[in-house]
């Protein structure tokens, strides 16, 4: 058996991880749960003396923080060396599996002129702000993760032409689909499953802002002291295999390993960007309080 921590069925393709495992190896059972990147940080900690998983998923930046914690084990994975230096811990306590890459998603029915740029999206728009998102912008502003003041400059003048709408109630995902958001900045798989998945079709466009943008890593861990460390093995290996990176893709996410060739069903849906710069979550964390001032400033908000 192997008991994963957060890897919900339906985000990120895990249902058909899953499968394919159980398919590759028959006699193994996987039991999951869903618990989200902090919780399962507090799940974990909490069971630290008698640990229930064998590995943990999470937003990298929840990783860095287990490990911190002392609550997984170093591995190293089949292709881990593949992987850039921020996407995986020195030791193998945690290592990135997949990311999200910041995108427009667009409603060509609401958008005549798509935009193509960070430019373009200071021409009369609406659009929604996540925490990435102040990074994305700020590599497209020519800042780098030394220096956010670019990004937090164009966010000011953003916020203050009157193009951002923050959503509010319900999730941006159903505003989005109901046709109530022109354009949002979000994550890449987000507008693929809205274009592919929910029917919406030529009616939402999918862009990687042409300056630049940024991937967050999602990372998972082998858990210290788990019930089953050569099964919770066996099944991070098979996920970092190039197949097991394939099932990732077909879920519109983007695999962690450099220069896979995707499967056909999804080479097409995620083009080659590379504009795209990966994430160290290190250095985020290091910046959220800046940030947290820095828009404050910019825009006269909170």
């Amino acid at each position: 058996m192997v008991v994963s921590f957060d890897t919900g069925p339906t985000w990120a393709n895990w249902a058909a991880q899953f499968a394919a495992f159980k398919k590759r190896y028959p006699e193994l059972e996987i039991v999951y749960n869903d618990l989200g990147s902090g919780a399962t940080v507090v799940a974990l900690d909490k069971a630290r003396n008698r640990p229930q998983a064998d590995t943990a998923y999470y937003f990298a930046a929840s990783a860095i923080d287990a490990v911190n914690k002392g609550l997984v084990a170093p591995f190293k994975p089949v292709n881990f060396a593949k992987l850039p230096e921020v996407f995986r811990d020195p030791d193998g306590r945690w290592f990135t599996i997949h990311s999200l890459t910041v995108a427009f998603v667009v409603n060509t029915k609401l958008v005549k002129n798509v935009p193509q740029s960070w430019a373009d999206l200071q021409k009369p728009r609406s659009t929604g702000i996540g925490q990435v998102l102040t990074f994305a912008a700020n590599f497209g502003a020519g800042g780098d993760m030394n220096n956010v003041q670019p990004g937090l400059d164009y966010l000011g003048k953003l916020h203050k032409s009157g193009n951002v709408l923050r959503v509010l109630g319900t999730t941006p995902y159903a505003q989005f689909i109901k046709g109530e958001i022109p354009i949002w900045i979000s994550y890449e798989n987000d507008g693929l499953k809205a274009k592919y998945v929910d029917g919406l079709g030529d009616s939402v466009a999918v862009v990687i802002p042409k300056e630049a943008s940024a991937a967050a890593p999602y990372g998972i861990s082998l858990v210290e002291k788990g019930p089953n460390p050569n099964a919770g093995k066996l099944w991070l290996n098979f996920i970092m295999t190039d197949f097991g990176q394939g099932i990732f893709a077909q879920g519109f996410v983007r695999p962690s390993v450099p220069d896979l060739k995707l499967p056909e069903s999804v080479a097409d849906k995620l083009p080659s960007a590379p504009q795209v710069r990966p994430l160290d979550v290190r250095a985020a964390a290091a910046k959220k309080v800046e940030i947290d001032k820095g828009w404050a400033a910019a825009t006269g908000s909170n």
